[in-house]
């Protein structure tokens, strides 16, 4: 008796697994009617180039409109498979690597039929084009609410993008108080891409920065009595155990009327330099009047990058930043840096932003020193929430430090000067795309962009190749309908090439000092 019991769950289980795999392998529709375009899939995954280690692209027809999809994905070795669950494809991970390795330097033929009231369209097929370059193994981020003075449960954390795995590094209720006061947790950094050095800040609640260094936790205050603010938006050294940030006394308003929403200004800002192995703040910038924010490192440490605004008109001279915000623009420049004696050199101006009438934001360069992202707006130094804002990215000199400023038409802007690159197909029209960073093999573009509905950051990658910028793809999730159901911004993504390896709970033990 108890093996017939057994036998029957065998060929229970056995039929189970056949029908799972005829609903995830179906036929392909013998008959259809041709669309003759292409599929309005989410995410738009037509005809980009990614990664040859990404997680599988699923997607999606529009519920509202399909009752049924079915996609036959052909690698160049001629090999088949199809898969459709409803209105959803989604690709088993084995799978999915496997065609990624044999397309390598290639590209993957993806047809797709959708149903629509008992009759099948075929659409027109579309690559995924595999680069031989991968992408770093793991990103990290904020998932917050895209609420403006308040949130509930706030987490940073990590995600390998090889997989759909993703793990917490720290969230704001493990050590909420007596008083239910929970914090803020924002700006994770980290040094070149790696996880044993980096830091991120806390607020409210026990606040500080908790920094990592070789492994070993603290956490530190960085307010001095000669500083606006503890430490704001860190930039860590490429070498050194030292950290660039901005100190700042930031502000928000509220617009009625204009479709921006908010505005994130800064009545004072300067630029301050931690050393972590001393634990001393020494200042690198303070001018009273002006405002200096997002510094970045160049790659061989030898020069910080920052943005600091222009004098606003004498007529507005002294008067409420609310109402002369519109008017607040930045130019991008650098300092020298001495790694031995810690000394900066004399301010340069690296991009005349203003004298084009915009605002350059979140400067970044590339692994190799040959290209500079930033983002541009019309004004303001927050431009996640402006639908002027998009990526910008400059070739520099061959020697890789020095922006080659007088070749360019400074009387006009940079997106239509010829020497900065096309990235036509990176940037939104008429949405935010801001936070530009780089992988550290310089083959990938990183923004944050609300072009999906206005509300929501969004994590887009785009492959780089010699200068030359494909289209942008939204990061793969194992639901593609998760971007749709996740009431979450994607805020600060940073890339990493390892994961974060202490636990939420060690790191909560460094508030308990």
């Amino acid at each position: 008796m108890k093996r017939n019991i057994h036998y029957y769950f065998q060929l229970l289980a056995v039929g189970i697994l056949l029908l799972s795999s005829c609903a995830n392998h179906p036929d392909v529709p013998s008959s259809f009617k041709e669309a003759k375009c292409l599929p309005a899939i989410f995410p738009d995954y037509c005809n980009v180039t990614v990664p040859c280690n990404i997680a599988p692209l699923n997607f999606m027809l529009p519920a509202d409109e399909y009752d049924a999809c079915v996609a036959r994905l052909t690698t160049p070795d001629g090999r088949q498979q199809t898969y459709g669950n409803g209105v959803k494809v989604q690709i088993p991970e084995e799978e999915w690597h496997a065609m990624l390795d044999a397309s390598k330097g290639k590209s993957i033929k993806v047809e797709v039929w959708g149903q629509q009231k008992g009759a099948w369209l075929s659409f027109s097929p579309f690559e995924i084009r595999v680069a031989k370059d991968p992408i770093d193994e793991y990103l990290s981020y904020r998932l917050i609410e895209p609420s403006y003075v308040a949130w509930t449960f706030m987490e940073i954390a990590q995600r390998n993008l090889t997989s759909f795995e993703e793990t917490q590094i720290f969230n704001n209720e493990i050590t909420m108080n007596n008083n239910k006061i929970g914090q803020c947790v924002n700006c994770h950094s980290y040094q070149n891409y790696k996880t044993d050095n980096m830091l991120f800040h806390v607020r409210l609640a026990n606040p500080g920065t908790v920094i990592v260094n070789d492994g070993k936790v603290s956490r530190v205050n960085l307010k001095r009595d000669y500083t606006i603010s503890g430490g704001v938006y860190p930039a860590w050294h490429p070498t050194a155990k030292l950290i660039a940030f901005s100190t700042n006394r930031t502000r928000q308003a509220f617009h009625t009327l204009n479709p921006n929403k908010i505005e994130v200004y800064d009545e004072a800002s300067d630029m301050i330099l931690y050393d972590v192995e001393t634990d001393s703040v020494s200042i690198v910038s303070n001018d009273s009047t002006l405002l200096e924010v997002y510094p970045t490192w160049s790659p061989d440490g030898k020069y910080l990058y920052y943005c600091k605004s222009v004098p606003l008109p004498e007529e507005m001279d002294g008067q409420d930043i609310r109402t002369t915000y519109a008017k607040i623009q930045y130019n991008l420049y650098r300092r020298s840096f001495d790694l031995t004696t810690h000394i900066f050199g004399e301010e340069e101006l690296v991009y005349d932003a203003a004298s084009s009438d915009k605002s350059v934001t979140l400067p970044r360069i590339s692994p190799d020193g040959r290209y500079l992202l930033f983002a541009l707006g019309q004004y303001g130094c927050f431009h996640s929430r402006h639908h002027d804002a998009d990526i910008v990215c400059i070739p520099m000199e061959s020697k890789g430090q020095v922006l080659d400023v007088n070749g360019f038409n400074q009387a006009t802007c940079p997106l239509d000067s010829a020497s900065a690159i096309d990235l036509s197909l990176v940037n939104s029209d008429g949405y935010s795309d801001s936070y530009p960073s780089w992988s550290s093999n310089g083959h990938w573009i990183m923004l944050a962009s609300r072009r999906d509905d206005d509300n929501y950051s969004r994590v887009y990658f785009a492959y780089f190749n010699n200068g030359k910028v494909e289209k942008a793809f939204l990061l793969p999730q194992e639901d593609p309908e998760l971007h749709i159901t996740l009431l979450k911004s994607y805020n600060r993504p940073e890339f990493m090439v390892e994961p974060v390896k202490i636990s939420v709970d060690e790191f909560s033990k460094v508030f308990d000092k």
